[in-house]
């Protein structure tokens, strides 16, 4: 396999690919040569700056790509056609739109195409869908989600891709992709959604130290009022409340209150988005119980940054489906209807009307 990207990809996928039994990374891509040479000379692998290269190279059979979200859709399309089986970050392209052709091409070419959606990966999350599925809270009235981070609270910090809505940057791209996901995962699909959106730092600095200022048009906050279809038919009101920019933020929490009790799931980890996940569960109008993990779910192998374990999983899972010939869940499927939430939330931001699914 070949990855594409060095930010993330380098971090988290490289030594996930290396910890997978069923993949072995073959070959590096990116487009700047200086950084590729450093790159390929840490870890001893070829790399290429010309993409028809790397899918000319007959040791790639599929390919993992990690860039910033622009380049993403043409990049897909062309391993698409090249027959090469994806695993795409998230979000997979700038509109829905693009992520349905993908989907087209995808069919059409027989190849598998996997989404990280990595949340669905975490025991602690995994152990609150069979819950919930279990009716361990009954029937959904109310889903909240907090997921209100620091990363971007330091005014100085450079203006980039994130800090462009064009270029696909901003809160509901970077999480927002993700809590919609793991929403239709654990409750079911959003039929409608209101929102509004802010640009708390409306300037940031230019990385090129002229100390000149650049606009900032992606929201760093965003707040969506949603309503969801249960996968018993009924409709879940949920509030779902995203930022880049508080300090020190509460971090990550769902809660689920029911007709018989309540499902909380949270963490206040500032330094890595999955490592510091805890269950609690109420019965009726009783107190919150702390409930412990479940060892059948537990990770094989952790390290000291949280994302590589559950990154490592999904990519088990996907090698699996391409060696089984099967569908990919999380896919493009699950991408369609997370990225087109976060469009409409987008429009209804901008008109103040909701917007229907």
């Amino acid at each position: 396999m070949a990855l594409v990207g060095l930010g993330f990809g380098e971090k988290i996928h490289l030594p996930a690919l290396r910890h997978c039994p069923l993949t072995e990374p073959v070959a590096l891509w990116h487009p700047r040569d200086e950084r590729l040479d450093q790159a390929c000379s840490s870890h001893g692998l070829p790399g290429f700056s010309d993409f028809e290269a790397l899918l000319a190279d007959p040791r790639v059979e599929a390919l993992v790509i990690a860039t910033p979200p622009e380049p993403r859709f043409a990049l897909a399309q062309a391993a698409i056609a090249a027959g090469k089986h994806l695993l795409l970050e998230k979000p997979v392209a700038l509109e829905t739109a693009q992520i349905e052709e993908l989907q087209r091409q995808a069919l059409t070419a027989g190849v598998s195409v996997a989404v990280d959606f990595e949340y669905r990966a975490v025991p602690a999350f995994m152990q609150l869908a069979a819950l919930l599925r279990n009716g361990a809270a009954g029937t959904p009235w109310l889903v909240k989600v907090d997921w209100l981070m620091g990363s971007r609270a330091d005014a100085s910090r450079p203006w980039n891709w994130y800090s462009q809505r064009a270029a696909g940057g901003g809160v509901l791209g970077s999480l927002g992709t993700h809590a919609v996901d793991t929403l239709h995962w654990l409750v079911g699909p959003t039929r409608t959604v209101n929102a509004l959106r802010s640009m708390a730092i409306p300037q940031r600095p230019l990385a090129d130290g002229s100390g000149r200022l650049a606009a900032v048009d992606a929201e760093d906050i965003a707040l969506l009022q949603l309503e969801l279809e249960s996968h018993r038919g009924q409709t879940v009101p949920a509030q779902l409340n995203l930022a880049s920019v508080t300090k020190p933020g509460r971090g990550y929490w769902i809660e689920v209150y029911g007709s018989e009790g309540t499902l909380m799931l949270g963490s206040s980890n500032q330094s890595d988005y999955v490592h510091g996940f805890q269950l609690w569960q109420s019965h009726g109008g009783g107190s919150l119980q702390e409930i412990a993990p479940d060892p059948s779910l537990a990770f094989d192998q952790t390290w000291p940054d949280g994302r590589l374990a559950p990154v490592q999983r999904l990519i088990q899972w996907w090698a699996e489906a391409i060696r089984e010939r099967r569908p990919m869940l999380p896919g493009l499927s699950e991408a369609v209807w997370s990225q087109r939430v976060c469009d409409l939330a987008l429009e209804a931001a901008d008109s103040g009307l909701r917007q229907r699914i």
